[in-house]
């Protein structure tokens, strides 16, 4: 009797194994596959853990959604079907170039249009309107050229591993002032031009009429009606900054879009309660379908080759050398820089798959061209989706996912007031000025040609020409002091470029 319930004890437990065993074998075979494409388990990663790293690190740029269609349509300046267009090229060329990132090259990396870089594109077409016949989205789109060829040469400089060399032969000073100048550039349109107010066919900013008025009443009087707002908005953009520097130091991912989001939510309140305003009056009639004819009529393929010859040969050429510069720069140390923090450096400090890497970075560039966009790059805001865990390309494709879905977004994005996005300006702003530790001030030879980049960026409203002053200057002090063979022959030929279109283009 023992024996049979014995043997029917072991038919059960072997029943119970088997049962037991059966659920995770089709768990592991649905994601195996999976699994083995990604190198997930290779990497220390799980699934859910790369999902939750692209969650982060959309929550931490996805800033830019809203954000560079304002900045480059100068906040509506070029036009409501022209917004509609460069939001969907946002959110459409992100997602590529994560795709590419995520598939290709494998890493975590997310990427979206440049800040800083769309902030120059919006100058320069502010510049070209002034010195050129054609209007707002003709300029546009002929500086959507001056992307394509930029996205072009770096693609090819990518596939034959180019572009990585050049780094060295751009004097490093230079090399690190440039972000810190962008960074003051950033500073600028958050605190001095990005908010302003419109009454009775006069503008007002923030730094200039309200915080550079002797008194308060002097300001209220010389604002008139739009004193009220002007209050609302400077309140408003320091309670945002607060809010996400107050994040960041609690170490929450997503400080920056939440900073904005209670922002937007004060300003909301009190436009209603105390200007009597309904900021939501825009979405009664709005349509959350994607604006893809807007898209059509104004960036989708809309290259303004003609443009070019308006605009002048010469500068056309150093245009596309500063773009090539800064997104070169930019995009290597974020990729080398995050890359290292992750622990996915070798014990040379190289990373594997850096040519994929930067053909994701030239694809997306050249997709935002085609779409209607600025550079797109590789984002510092990766770093917050590698802090949660995220190791491989399910983390930039997951990030990838969601700015696809924001294309149905575009009513919401459009009522977030500017206010709220200087604060997320001001806060990238100083993060980027945190790259002045790493220059020598002590050198004269880049210590002048940095601070020289550093005051023409904001003044100037051309982060090209600061960069081209930096370059002629580090070339004349370098040969006049007798070490010109200090100075690489690229850096040579850039400062004549600029030599050139400083002094002999008319």
């Amino acid at each position: 009797m023992s024996d049979i319930t014995d043997e029917k004890l072991q038919n059960v437990e072997n029943l119970g194994q088997l049962e037991e065993n059966s659920v995770p074998e089709v768990t592991v075979k649905n994601f195996s596959a999976f699994d083995k494409f990604f190198k997930i388990s290779e990497n220390g990663s799980s699934i859910k853990t790369e999902i939750v790293g692209g969650l982060t690190s959309f929550m931490a740029m996805s800033y830019i959604i809203a954000l560079n269609p304002n900045i480059l349509t100068t906040y509506g300046a070029g036009g409501q079907p022209l917004w509609n267009g460069v939001f969907l090229a946002t959110c459409i060329s992100s997602f590529i170039a994560m795709l590419v990132m995520g598939l290709l090259a494998n890493k975590p990396f997310c990427l979206a249009p440049g800040m800083g870089l769309n902030s120059f594109v919006a100058s320069v077409i502010a510049n070209l309107m002034t010195n050129t016949k054609m209007n707002y989205q003709q300029c546009f789109q002929a500086m959507l050229c001056i992307v394509l060829v930029e996205g072009i040469i770096f693609f090819v400089l990518s596939i034959f591993n180019i572009r990585d060399k050049i780094v060295d032969a751009i004097p490093l000073g230079i090399r690190l002032g440039i972000t810190p100048g962008i960074g003051l550039m950033l500073l600028n349109i958050g605190f001095g031009s990005n908010v302003y107010i419109a009454d009775e066919g006069k503008q007002f900013f923030v730094m200039k009429d309200f915080f550079g008025s002797l008194t308060a009443n002097y300001a209220r009087n010389n604002m008139n009606g739009a004193y009220g707002v002007m209050v609302l908005s400077v309140i408003t953009m320091f309670i945002g900054l607060f809010v996400i520097v107050i994040l960041s130091s609690r170490n929450v991912k997503a400080h920056v879009i939440i900073g904005m989001l209670f922002a937007s939510i004060f300003y909301w309140i009190f436009d209603y309660l105390t200007l009597h305003n309904n900021p939501f009056a825009s979405l009664s009639d709005a349509s959350f379908l994607p604006a893809f004819g807007d898209m059509f009529n104004t960036t989708l393929f809309r290259f303004n080759f003609s443009g070019l010859v308006d605009i002048g040969y010469f500068t056309v050429i150093t245009l596309i050398i500063t773009f090539c510069i800064i997104d070169m720069f930019d995009t290597i140390g974020t990729l080398v820089g995050t890359a290292a923090r992750a622990g996915m450096v070798d014990k040379d400090g190289n990373m594997p798959n850096m040519k994929e890497a930067f053909i994701a970075d030239s694809v997306g560039t050249i997709v935002g061209s085609c779409t209607g966009t600025s550079t797109v790059t590789t984002f510092i805001e990766s770093a917050s989706g590698v802090e949660a865990g995220g190791r491989t390309g399910l983390t930039a494709l997951t990030c990838g996912l969601c700015f696809l879905v924001c294309i149905f977004l575009a009513p919401v994005a459009a009522i977030i007031p500017a206010a709220a996005t200087s604060s997320a300006l001001i806060y990238v702003g100083i993060l980027m000025m945190s790259g002045l530790k790493k220059v020598d001030f002590d050198d004269a030879a880049v210590s002048v040609p940095v601070t020289i980049m550093l005051i023409a960026m904001p003044i100037s409203g051309s982060i090209g020409h600061a960069i081209g002053i930096a370059m002629v200057s580090y070339t004349f002090i370098k040969v006049f002091s007798g070490k010109f063979r200090d100075v690489s022959i690229l850096t040579y030929i850039i400062s004549i470029i600029f030599l050139v279109k400083f002094f002999l283009i008319y």
